[in-house]
């Protein structure tokens, strides 16, 4: 019955969705499988699928879920707010306070907008940066994913530096005319990138910790040499800091790092689970946004009451040291047990195990009862949820696939 039950609502959503899904990384063709894993329900660092099938959780929202799912403090703060109303068009105190913990937190920040996507996150702080130089050009790395807004879905040429090509069909060339292109780590190409089109870049935009190629470090030396080039030529470096915001250390990959960026791109855990994400930076760029400026973005749902409360209430529990010295213990443990079995690379709480056949691996994990993403270019994020025991339990079943008596 119940696989009758997960069918079913396979063949529905494939009548009513694109695809099936409303993300295509929810999609599991990349793996071998038709249909994706319907989810009932979370709890701590488990999932439940309709058919009742439970499974150690290593998606956590695709990062977002820093203290796991249904966290009894984030339900509550969301449930309180829910009885003051869902949505007002208007600003309360909760975004106020939420934009002094980010500030408090994040070392560039100076002033904070919050929006609602991550995307809309990224867009708009690539407009400022236009509006604030009264430049066009921007350059990105390729494998860095920065939303599905038409100048950012660039993919590199051949050469040292390409003008982007369109990475999606419906993006016209005209859009990504002016997005640059270089090899992420790269510093002479971005130097030459540099040489080639410095007075005319409005900013430069990175993952400092690239996470949607795998999770890949920054090499020694990349992002003082982006710092370095940008103030030589009066451009604006951009971080986007979605994925390692608030993961890395409190005040993300630019704390760990120290490299300050002049704006930075959250989302994910800053929202606590919830739709939110938020772009800051300097006061004297930031100032530069509507109403303040002639910059214009605007959103009806920014801000909002149910995501500020969920905001707030994981990102002060986040000022605890403690909280990140027991993510790098159990990151420890997780690539420590899965270093025999293939190539892993870690940062932090976020790690990639590199595998030939990772497809069957992931079917195998499934089996086992132990989700990961549906995809090798994507990471693992340990959550506070998670321990010793979800650890070694995942281990055991990769060595049970993996290991030499296989």
């Amino acid at each position: 019955m119940a696989l009758r039950e997960r069918t079913g609502l396979w063949r529905r959503a494939t009548s009513l969705i694109p695809g099936g899904v409303n993300s295509p990384v929810r999609a599991m063709k990349a793996v071998g499988m038709d249909e994706p894993v319907f989810v009932r329900q979370g709890e701590g660092a488990y999932l439940e699928d309709v058919e009742g099938s439970r499974y150690v959780d290593w998606v956590m929202s695709w990062g977002a879920l820093i203290f796991g799912h249904a966290d009894p403090e984030t339900v509550e703060a969301v449930r309180e707010a829910a009885r003051s109303g869902t949505s007002f068009g208007a600003p309360t105190e909760a975004e106020v306070e939420l934009a002094a913990e980010i500030v408090d937190a994040v070392p560039s920040v100076e002033k904070v907008r919050l929006v609602s996507s991550g995307t809309e996150a990224a867009m708009s702080a690539i407009r400022l940066a236009r509006g604030f130089t009264q430049r066009d050009r921007i350059l990105k790395f390729a494998g860095c994913y920065h939303g599905h807004a038409d100048a950012l879905l660039a993919s590199a040429g051949s050469g040292v530096a390409t003008l982007g090509l369109p990475g999606s069909a419906g993006v016209p060339s005209s859009a990504v005319r002016d997005t640059i292109v270089v090899p992420y780590n790269d510093a002479d190409a971005a130097a030459d990138a540099f040489v080639s089109y410095g007075e005319g870049l409005a900013c430069v935009i990175v993952e400092p910790v690239a996470g949607n190629m795998g999770v890949v470090p920054p090499a020694p030396g990349f992002l003082e040499t982006l710092r370095t080039l940008c103030d030589a030529a009066g451009t604006l470096l951009v971080f986007d800091e979605v994925i390692t915001g608030f993961r890395l250390a409190r005040g993300g990959a630019q704390e760990r790092f120290g490299v300050r960026p002049d704006l930075t791109v959250l989302g994910k855990i800053v929202g606590g689970g919830l739709p939110l994400a938020a772009f800051g930076g300097r006061a004297d760029v930031m100032d530069r946004l509507a109403p303040a400026g002639d910059v214009y973005q605007a959103g009806t749902l920014s801000g909002n009451p149910l995501a500020t409360a969920a905001g707030l209430s994981v990102l002060r529990r986040l000022r605890d040291p403690a909280v990140y010295e027991r993510l790098e213990e159990l990151g420890g443990r997780l690539e420590a047990g899965l270093a025999p079995y293939g190539r892993v690379a870690r940062v932090g709480a976020m790690l990639t195990l590199f595998v030939d056949d990772y497809g069957a691996l992931f079917r195998h994990l499934l089996d086992r009862g132990v989700y990961v993403a549906p995809s090798q270019l994507e990471a693992m994020f340990v959550s506070l949820a998670h321990s010793e025991e979800e650890v070694d339990r995942t281990v055991d079943a990769v060595a049970e696939h993996l290991g030499p008596d296989r």
